[in-house]
């Protein structure tokens, strides 16, 4: 079981191919804030039919990226 499990969870309730969440929607998602270690995490997302796109520390938000194969 990972840490970020909540986070895939909600996730697979999005039908959009492309969509963005912002720090603090994963934040109350997870009960904690992102961290460096959410790099390594997030091949675990791939089984689940998504990946992660780009991550804006400006904006402050993480696309996640309907699979195609």
């Amino acid at each position: 079981m990972s840490k970020y499990d909540p986070l895939w969870a909600a996730i697979m309730t999005h039908e959009e191919p492309s969509f963005r969440l912002t720090f603090d929607e994963i934040r109350q998602v997870l009960g904690f804030e992102i961290d460096h270690s959410f790099l390594n995490y997030k091949k675990e997302l791939l089984p689940f039919g998504y990946q992660v796109g780009k991550i804006s520390l400006k904006e402050q938000t993480v696309q996640f990226l309907k699979s195609t194969s």
